[in-house]
């Protein structure tokens, strides 16, 4: 059976930290289940796994986001200058994320996107072997305006252009050099003008809450001066506490596979070597997931605290269990939050099984050995149950 869907499911306890704060500089938070829950955001924790070693380690280099495009040119610059001149770099930027001007170019006008450098060396090349093409791309950049004709005008100009590519079967390679972006694949990419592609996410991430309620404390903090025979150099207060998190996310096998140009589309079929390499970056994200921790005031309360468990499932939808938390757990009889949180997701997700029918093939690690729910199968280790994802929840 080749369900789509990967479900993953985590938890993990942080001892007393700030991990991710709002423009207040106060920790994040939610209401769910009507009371108020520490919360850690999805973009924090994307963040924190495509900029971590691992990530590097396994899975490359990730994207440049950046809105500051002369710093991006500058960049593209130091390491495409033995392949393209100056020029051809600028023109390629600018056609490819309708960035026209660089010189003049005002980032405060823009959002912030990823970026590879792996495909503006891809649009170089293009602009370097077609006279035609770099015709269009000059008549691209030349439209300043961006009213609703230039719009139409841009719109034109892009068709023209991806028109010619294909039929000097050059556009598949542009499109390919996207697949050298895999954190592009997981999260996504919208475009809104110039050659740059719309990427539907393969991965969906939830903002990791708090499983109870949380009352945060307040750390009345002092920077002393070794040089001052009294008081210090600087007071202030940094609101943090504690509590276990859940997180949850889902990742679409094929849109993966999709987007890493294995294959053609959604309605391919995928193969064992196409499904083998998705489920190979499906375990890596797992191994983050568990893991990976923001760094945010880290070396204030250094909270590099791992999962306490880990339950990994292959469905054919999404399915969150953060309903299992909708009631807030309440503390175990000798106190603390970890075992009542992880009877309770065990206890919710058969629920869910029974109720529904899910034909889910379903493994988990836990730090806590206990018995599972039926159709749960336990691992001992966190890499046996990547092994297990890598092998397709051995179906």
């Amino acid at each position: 059976m080749n369900e789509n869907f990967i479900n993953f499911h985590i938890l993990i306890s942080h001892s007393p930290s700030c991990l991710n704060r709002d423009d207040m500089n106060m920790q994040k938070s939610a209401v769910f289940g009507g009371k108020r829950r520490v919360r850690i955001s999805s973009q924090s924790l994307k963040r924190t796994m495509r900029h971590s070693d691992y990530y590097r380690q396994h899975l490359g280099e990730p994207s440049v986001r950046t809105r500051e495009l002369g710093d991006f040119r500058n960049m593209a610059c130091n390491q495409l200058s033995d392949s393209f001149p100056e020029e051809i770099i600028n023109k390629a930027i600018s056609f490819w994320g309708d960035a026209r001007g660089l010189d003049e170019y005002n980032a405060t006008e823009t959002a912030v996107a990823p970026w590879l450098i792996h495909e503006i060396s891809a649009v170089c090349q293009a602009l370097a072997d077609n006279n035609s093409f770099m015709d269009i791309c000059d008549s691209f950049i030349a439209i300043k305006g961006n009213g609703d004709a230039d719009k139409k005008k841009k719109r034109s100009l892009i068709n023209k252009a991806i028109k010619l590519l294909k039929k000097e079967e050059k556009w598949e390679s542009i499109l390919l050099a996207s697949a050298n972006g895999l954190d592009i694949a997981l999260s996504g990419r919208m475009a809104t003008s110039g050659l740059m592609t719309n990427i539907d996410g393969a991965l969906a991430v939830a903002h990791a809450i708090t499983t109870h309620t949380v009352d945060a404390d307040i750390d009345w903090f002092t920077a002393v001066d070794d040089l001052q025979e009294q008081g210090s150099g600087h007071l202030d207060t940094q609101e943090f506490s504690s509590g276990v998190f859940y997180r949850y996310a889902s990742l679409n096998l094929k849109q993966l596979q999709v987007n890493l140009g294995l294959l053609a589309d959604m309605k391919s079929e995928e193969t064992l070597e196409s499904r083998a390499k998705a489920l190979d970056i499906a375990a890596h994200v797992l191994h983050m997931l568990a893991t990976e921790v923001p760094s945010a005031k880290q070396q204030s309360f250094a909270a590099h605290n791992l999962a306490d468990l880990a339950l990994v499932s292959f469905s054919s939808q999404p399915v969150s269990l953060a309903n299992a938390f909708e009631e807030p757990i309440k503390p175990a009889r000798n106190g603390g939050f970890r075992e009542p949180s992880m009877q309770a997701l065990n206890e919710y997700w058969d629920k869910v099984h029974k109720g529904y029918g899910l034909q889910e093939r379903c493994a988990e690690f836990s730090l806590v050995q206990r018995e599972l729910p039926n159709g749960i199968e336990s691992k001992p280790s966190l890499p046996e149950l990547e092994g297990w994802v890598r092998d397709n929840g051995k179906a």
